[in-house]
């Protein structure tokens, strides 16, 4: 009887030790589903993380590339660039490390918010230095304006100067008037014969001119012959005028005060008289102070 129940027993405990094996096996099967599901997602989760942050390092790496173009300052441009290779070579690593390899996400992650720190300091400098350069660009140009207008006015202050001056050196020139010639033979009588003139007279009278310079003055007298040749009596006979030299026929020395002077020149006839009009033309100090035509007929 005792055995009979005990054969009869056997069969339920391997039935239950078989239920409780399969629960077991169920729930490590359904456990690691459940496992692999929440690994999947995970790893899911890692790579979009990093997509995300290639992302950041991309826009970031514009932006640096952006500010680099507004830069004049040269030690801030090689600063800028520095760090925009810097960006490019964390964003290839980035880009080659594992989406699992989480501390060296981390790490990334740490860095990129270091560079953006940077940039923001680099960006503070950079509206700091564009905002001074238009400020001089400004004052340059207020500088200019005004030294054009200071370059204007001493334009015009000069030519007035000059104006001014031509009006005083005008002002003082001197002037021949009551010029008249003698034809005289040998003796010094007046003759109207061409073969009998020995001597050419000619009078003539300085006006008064108080704004002249007092003192000795020279007078050259230059003659000219009908054909338009000048009469001298020694090619070095020369005298300045105009930045040229010119032959003087006849020249005098005489003291000027500033007061009306009349004065007499003479020139020896030593050629043969043409027949025409002549011209008396009259320096002082470099100016033509008065020319006057004369005839000599037979």
């Amino acid at each position: 009887m005792t055995d009979k129940n005990q054969r009869t027993k056997y069969p339920y405990w391997i039935i239950i030790l078989l239920v409780v094996a399969v629960a077991i096996g169920i729930y490590f099967f359904v456990d690691s589903r459940r496992t692999k599901s929440e690994m999947s997602e995970m790893i899911e989760q890692m790579t979009f993380e990093k997509e995300q942050l290639e992302d950041e390092y991309e826009e970031l790496a514009i932006q640096f590339d952006g500010y680099g173009k507004n830069i004049h300052n040269d030690s801030l441009a090689q600063l800028l660039n520095k760090e925009q290779q810097r960006v490019q070579d964390l964003l290839e690593e980035l880009r080659i490390t594992k989406a699992t390899n989480a501390k060296r996400i981390a790490e990334l992650k740490k860095e990129l918010a270091t560079v953006r720190a940077v940039l923001v300091e680099y960006v503070h400098q950079i509206d700091s230095l564009n905002a001074t350069n238009k400020r001089l660009t400004a004052e340059n140009k207020q500088v200019r304006e005004q030294y054009e207008q200071v370059s204007e006015k001493a334009n015009q202050l000069e030519q007035e100067t000059n104006r001014l001056s031509e009006v005083v050196s005008r002002a003082s020139m001197l002037e021949i008037k009551d010029f008249n010639v003698l034809t005289l033979d040998h003796r010094g009588k007046k003759t109207g014969r061409l073969s009998k003139i020995q001597k050419l007279q000619f009078n003539f009278t300085i006006a008064k001119n108080i704004t002249t310079q007092a003192g000795v003055k020279t007078i050259y007298l230059r003659l000219l012959r009908p054909d338009g040749e000048a009469m001298y009596k020694n090619e070095n006979n020369l005298f300045p005028y105009e930045n040229v030299q010119l032959q003087y026929s006849v020249k005098k020395d005489i003291e000027y005060g500033g007061e009306e002077i009349s004065e007499v020149l003479y020139w020896n006839v030593e050629e043969i008289l043409q027949v025409g009009t002549y011209n008396a033309d009259f320096f002082i100090d470099g100016n033509l102070c008065g020319s006057f035509p004369f005839s000599i007929s037979k």
